[in-house]
């Protein structure tokens, strides 16, 4: 009884660096950069090219192949839901990156069917090509991490909806075992994809009666695939996210305000989401949501920046509980950083997707052909 008491205090007193280590926490961005995925929008020239009409393939099961696509072959549309009405390279907004010229504007109006709406929540994705440029997916072993920058327009440009309104989200892999179809008492293996990630969401105070909006990350997800309160977003404008991938299978959730690189005080919350162990990494896609009622925009969503890393293990150990969602030292940070006010382009009234031709010289061999691998969504 004395060695199994000693034994525990011990595991207490361990410094939090050694719990992070053994969950293999470490901080998105790290390591070393894949050069051929990712992108800066910093080219001129950048063009998508959206080939109408999109995939509308969870509403009425049509794919509409092929896919939209950006000329330089890095991101591409979901077959599942279609790309957004609007995908455009715009000037940075102001307090971006030192030296960024370009940024990505990202909105909707039909995020469903085009022109039939269905008056509930749809959302629309823009995936970033990752699998088809590194030749399949990539081992968990590696350490894989994506971060992005992420402009939050002012409040006054978002539909005032109640739910989540903007995601940042990875495409996982691993195996499950389910029970045999036809020998009872049998086992199978099956390949199963799951896509945990950073949901942003708004309460509106008219809707809840509050003096003010509430806005909020959530996270996707807990052990039981339940979704998990986040942070509270205190300050709109610029953010940095990350998602890392440890070798032991498990998801790393950052997020700060302004464009400064994510350090291990911007850790939110470790999770294995569904209860799964992470074994490959297929992509990393936002998307724009809104309640496709035929009239209210997606708010007009920026990112810039989005890049993908691989690590020989954790580089920087976080220094917040392993397992849980940390909001108070988020919403302290918060607190000090003045917010953002800085407006982007007005919110279009026509989609301008036609307008765009292809024309730049980064190859689009590896772009999907189809979505046999592109159901990202539950």
């Amino acid at each position: 009884m004395r060695r199994f008491e000693l034994a525990l205090l011990g595991l207490l007193l361990l410094p939090g660096g050694a719990l992070q280590a053994q969950n293999g926490n470490f901080v998105p961005g790290h390591g070393v950069e894949l050069d051929n995925v990712g992108d800066d929008f910093e080219d001129p020239n950048w063009k998508y090219i959206f080939n109408e009409p999109k995939s509308t393939e969870e509403n009425n099961e049509q794919q509409n192949l092929p896919l939209g696509k950006s000329a330089n072959g890095r991101w591409f549309e979901g077959a599942k839901r279609g790309q957004p009405d609007v995908v455009e390279r715009i000037d940075t907004p102001p307090g971006g990156l030192p030296g960024s010229l370009g940024s990505l504007l990202l909105q909707s109006l039909h995020t469903g069917i085009p022109n039939r709406p269905s008056h509930k929540m749809q959302q629309e994705d823009f995936i970033l090509n990752i699998q088809y440029r590194t030749g399949g997916t990539i081992p968990i072993s590696k350490n894989p991490s994506v971060t992005t920058r992420v402009y939050m327009p002012p409040i006054d440009q978002w539909d005032r909806r109640s739910g989540t309104h903007f995601t940042f989200r990875v495409a996982l892999e691993t195996t499950k075992t389910v029970p045999g179809k036809i020998l009872v008492f049998t086992t199978k293996k099956e390949n199963e994809v799951y896509w945990p990630g950073l949901f942003v969401c708004l309460e509106p105070k008219e809707l809840t009666k509050r003096a003010e909006d509430r806005i909020f990350f959530r996270i996707r997800s807990n052990g039981n695939g339940g979704d998990m309160p986040g942070p509270e977003i205190t300050t709109l404008g610029w953010w940095t996210m990350g998602l890392a991938v440890s070798a032991n299978g498990a998801v790393h959730y950052y997020a700060k305000p302004g464009v400064e690189d994510l350090t291990a005080e911007d850790h939110i919350a470790t999770q294995y989401p569904y209860g799964y162990r992470a074994e490959r990494f297929r992509s990393a896609f936002f998307n724009v949501v809104n309640g496709d009622n035929g009239r209210d925009w997606t708010a007009p969503w920026i990112i810039d920046d989005t890049r993908v890393y691989l690590g020989t293990g954790p580089s920087q150990l976080a220094r917040t509980a392993p397992t849980a969602s940390n909001p108070a030292a988020r919403v302290a940070r918060q607190s000090t950083t003045p917010a953002r006010q800085s407006t982007p382009p007005a919110a279009p009234v026509t989609s301008n997707r036609n307008a765009l031709q292809a024309g730049d010289s980064d190859s689009d061999e590896g772009a999907p052909a189809d979505s046999a691998d592109l159901d990202y969504f539950r």
